[in-house]
This record gives structure tokens, C-alpha cells and sequence, in this order.
């Protein structure tokens, strides 16, 4: 899960470029990057930490001068969190192409020592997004000569479909001629484009979700589709072709849970009625399998929750209040690495307002559950602040499989809902009762807002991964590498490291 932007414009980008990321935020919190062009010279800054803090000098935005950039914020599923590996990534053959990614390769070491071994081009990082930066470079130089035309463009992007298999939303900048936006043949991670007119002409964008759009003025044109690439050239021409053979639609149903902004269309759903529609389904649920309720009222977790559990609560007809204040400053529990980060940071993220709790039976409703660790310190969080009994309700159903497409839900373990029948989980929860909301119930709520899409991916649901790559073996490794511990142990290793290397050199 990251945030990407492009802009071909008529104007400097650097500032529209830092708004766009600034308002992908929520796509990720460990880097940030921009790069951008002037003629044939190239202007990068990336570095760890929120956009605001990467760019928090006038000199910084001011070296990055020209009308053509892209940019990216990171949040990480593979390799680790360094410098090294924040994007943009740039190799300078063919013609100087930059590139930023959202999504997760689930070939990557097939494609490495093929990368090597065939194409003669070296990895640097462990960084997936290098490898598709690689493929999309040497596909590219395989077709064009000393002039690049739309075809090569797109001949290339089908190259790199026919290697690559997994989540991939992607843009990137060919030095001198403009920038690519290329969605992977499932369209599971979203991307868009739109155009602004300026009073030089049209100015187009390719960013993760619309809300970037609309900040910065852009009308959005359409979502690029699964197997789509778009070419904007430095002239301010667009050209638009499908790339795939067999392109299937069947996009990540988690955006419209939790990643995506609720203010987003996505293939032509509108997020928030999106949420509207579960909170609808999953208090049609309580009043089917629970019509005596007792519930006094509901409270949602603060701030993706709150369209679904205002719904719910109309339908219900119970009382909705606003029980736990958040501080904005905390970034997303969900999205920090490390499970001791992640436990806190809720209690200093969320504080309950007393007076909301006390005495009354509360449903509190959030979003999903993943690890489970948000859930049980608000749970404690409610019964400290006084409430007779604390429900438990989530808009999406039980997470009990890994994300392979980019989101960090990397191993089974780490999930509580993993193995576990429902007693099970309220009594680890800590709740006196615990509601998920049915999976057919899910994919109703968003499918409604654009009946053509037949499918969705529902794999940390069910388990059914759409790119039909991913066995035992592979999600063993995947619990190896990317597991907390494993991540921790890493870290560890690369601070030691430079602890030695800083001794060494006194």
C-alpha cells in the first residue's frame, strides 16, 4: 500500500506534486520522494519520513524544478525500511526512467535471476518496485532506437505483463519524452488519471486514488484499467491502449474497507457509499441475528469507521455518538511496523471521552481486525471508561489469510482471526460480543456501486488469490522474511552494523 502522482504540465510541479503526495499520506508513512525534469537534467529528493518532514525546507522544493515529475510515499511490505529503498527508483538506460510502485510483485526472485542472467541488469536493493522499474527499462530497450514513439511505449509495457505476476499500479517518467501510467491485467491496486485546463492548454495526472485529483483541480478522465497503460507526452498528447492479452478484473476489496480515502471513486465506485452500504448490511445482520439487542449506543474507532457505524446506528435506531477522540499526530496503527509500536500507539492515538461510556452497553465499530491488537486495547480502553458491557462489531469479516498484493498482512500468525472460531476471538478480543459482517454481504455493499466488476479480491477473506501463483510454499517463505520478528531481527542486524562501522571509524 503506497501513494503515487504524476504530472505532465504546462507549469512547475513541484508544488502540485507535494500536495498530491501530502494527500495520499494515508497511503503511507515510512518515505516519501519526488523527482522530477527540466529539459534533460533530473531532480530527485526521497528520504525517510512523512512528506512534510522530507520537504521541510524552501530550497528543497525550489530544487526541483520543471514541468514534468512523479512522486511517491512508501509504506513497506518487502524489503525493509532504509533510504535506499524509497521512491522514485531511476536507472539512466534506456533514456533515463524513473519509476514509483504500489503494489507487491509475487515473482520477484524468479525475475532477478532472470534479470541478471538474461538481461545482464544488476539489483541493488531488495526492493520489488527496482524489479519492475528493470523489466519495464530493458523491454523498452529492446524496441526503441534513437527516437521513442507511442508503440515502443506500450509494446514494452506488454512485455513487462507477459513476466510480471502480482499487484501493480505504477507511474513512471522517460527522461525527454513524459511520463507512463500502467495498472497490472487484475487491476488490484487502483490508479487514475485526470486533465486541468490551464491557459497553455491541458495539464494531465496519474495519482493512486481521485481525491488527488480534485485537491489539485484535475477532472477526472477514468480509471487506468487492468492491463492499461497511459502515455503522456511532454507536448501535452495522450495516448491510451490496452497491453494485456487476457486482462481480468478483480481489484482489491480491502480499498474500499480501509486503504482508500473515503472522499475517493475508485473503478467507478464512490468509497463512501461504499461504507454507507456495509454499515447498512452489517446492522442488517444484528437486527436478523440478534433482534433483542440491548445496545445503548454506538461508538465508532476513529477515522475509517465512522461513515459505516453512522449508518449502522440509523439503521439500528441507536443512539450514535463520537466516544474516543483521536490525536493526529499518531500515524496509522495499522501501518506501523512492529507489534510493539503498534500497541503504543493506540492509547496514544485514541482517548475515550468518559461520559459516553459510563453504565451504558457500547458498540464500538471499526473497520476490520487484523492482528487484533488495536481491538483489544479499545476494548479495555471502553470497560475502564465505565461501560456495562463493550460489543464489538466489524465492518468486514474475519481477516484470516495473508495479503500478497501489497498490503502488510504478511503471515498467518500475526492474525488473530487465523485458525480461531468465533468464541475463540471474543474471548481474546476481550468483548462481551463480537459481530463480523458476512463476506457476501462485503462484496454486495461495494459491487452496488459498479455492478460490471465480477470479482473482487477477497484473499485475506477467503483465501482465493486471484493471480493463481500463491501455495504453501510460498506463503512459508513469506512468513520467514516478512513476519514482525523477522523484520525486527533485520533491523536489529543493520543497526549493528553501523554501531561496528561507527566504532571502527571512531
Amino acid at each position: 500500500m503506497c501513494g503515487i502522482a504524476g504530472i505532465v504540465s504546462h507549469s512547475p510541479v513541484n508544488q502540485d506534486l507535494f500536495d498530491a503526495l501530502t494527500v495520499l499520506q494515508h497511503r503511507g508513512q515510512d518515505a516519501a520522494g519526488i523527482i522530477t525534469m527540466d529539459g534533460s537534467r533530473l531532480f530527485l529528493r526521497k528520504a525517510m519520513g512523512l512528506v512534510r518532514d522530507v520537504f521541510y525546507t524552501d530550497e528543497h522544493m525550489a530544487r526541483l524544478r520543471g514541468n514534468c515529475g512523479i512522486g511517491h510515499v512508501r509504506y513497506p511490505t518487502a524489503g525493509v525500511s532504509t533510504s535506499a529503498e524509497a521512491q522514485p527508483l531511476y536507472t539512466n538506460t534506456p533514456f533515463g526512467i524513473s519509476l514509483a510502485h504500489n503494489g507487491n510483485l509475487t515473482n520477484t526472485e524468479a525475475l532477478k535471476a532472470d534479470l541478471y542472467a538474461e538481461d545482464r541488469r544488476h539489483i541493488n536493493t531488495d526492493s520489488d518496485s527496482e524489479v519492475l522499474l528493470n523489466i519495464f527499462a530493458h523491454e523498452l530497450g529492446e524496441l526503441a532506437g534513437t527516437r521513442l514513439v507511442p508503440t515502443d511505449v506500450f509494446e514494452a509495457v506488454a512485455g513487462l505483463h507477459r513476466r510480471a505476476r502480482g499487484a501493480y499500479a505504477c507511474v513512471a517518467m522517460i527522461t525527454g519524452y513524459g511520463i507512463v501510467g500502467f495498472r497490472d491485467p487484475n487491476g488490484i491496486r487502483p490508479v487514475v488519471y485526470g486533465r486541468r485546463k490551464s491557459e497553455a492548454g491541458w495539464d494531465y495526472m496519474i495519482a493512486s486514488e481521485s481525491v488527488a485529483l480534485d485537491v489539485l483541480g484535475f477532472d477526472l478522465v477514468s480509471d487506468i484499467k487492468p492491463g492499461e497503460a497511459v502515455y503522456i507526452t511532454l507536448d501535452g498528447q495522450i495516448h491510451v491502449r490496452q497491453c494485456a492479452a487476457n486482462p481480468e478484473h478483480a481489484p482489491c476489496i480491502f480499498e474500499h474497507v480501509y486503504l482508500a480515502r473515503p472522499d475517493s471513486v475508485i473503478d467507478d465506485i464512490y468509497v463512501y457509499k461504499a461504507r454507507l452500504r456495509m454499515g447498512e448490511k452489517l446492522a442488517d445482520k444484528i437486527l436478523r441475528d440478534w433482534p433483542d439487542h440491548d445496545i445503548d449506543v454506538v461508538i465508532p474507532i476513529p477515522d475509517t469507521s465512522r461513515v459505516a457505524g453512522a449508518e449502522l446506528a440509523v439503521r439500528l435506531g441507536v443512539t450514535y455518538r463520537e466516544g474516543f477522540i483521536k490525536n493526529r499526530y499518531i500515524g496509522r496503527t495499522f501501518i506501523m511496523p512492529g507489534q510493539a509500536q503498534r500497541k503504543k500507539s493506540v492509547r496514544q492515538k485514541l482517548n475515550p471521552v468518559d461520559i459516553e461510556f459510563k453504565g451504558k452497553n457500547v458498540l464500538l465499530v471499526d473497520d476490520s481486525i487484523v492482528r487484533g491488537t488495536t481491538s483489544q486495547e479499545i476494548i479495555q480502553m471502553a470497560r475502564e471508561a465505565g461501560a456495562r458491557k463493550v460489543y464489538f462489531a466489524s465492518a468486514a469479516p474475519p481477516v484470516r489469510f495473508p495479503n500478497v498484493y501489497g498490503i502488510d498482512m504478511p503471515t498467518s500468525t500475526e492474525l488473530i482471526a487465523h485458525g480461531r472460531d468465533h468464541g475463540e476471538l471474543e474471548r481474546l478480543l476481550g468483548a462481551d460480543r463480537v459481530i463480523y459482517q458476512d463476506l457476501q454481504d462485503l462484496i454486495d455493499a461495494v459491487q452496488e456501486g459498479n455492478p460490471d466488476i465480477a470479482r473482487f479480491d477477497c484473499s485475506v477473506f477467503d483465501g482465493q488469490y486471484v493471480t493463481q501463483d500463491i501455495g504453501p510454499d510460498y506463503l512459508s517463505q513469506l512468513e520467514l522474511f516478512r513476519s514482525d520478528a523477522a523484520k525486527e531481527a533485520r533491523r536489529s542486524a543493520g543497526q549493528s552494523v553501523i554501531e561496528l562501522h561507527n566504532a571502527a571509524t571512531g
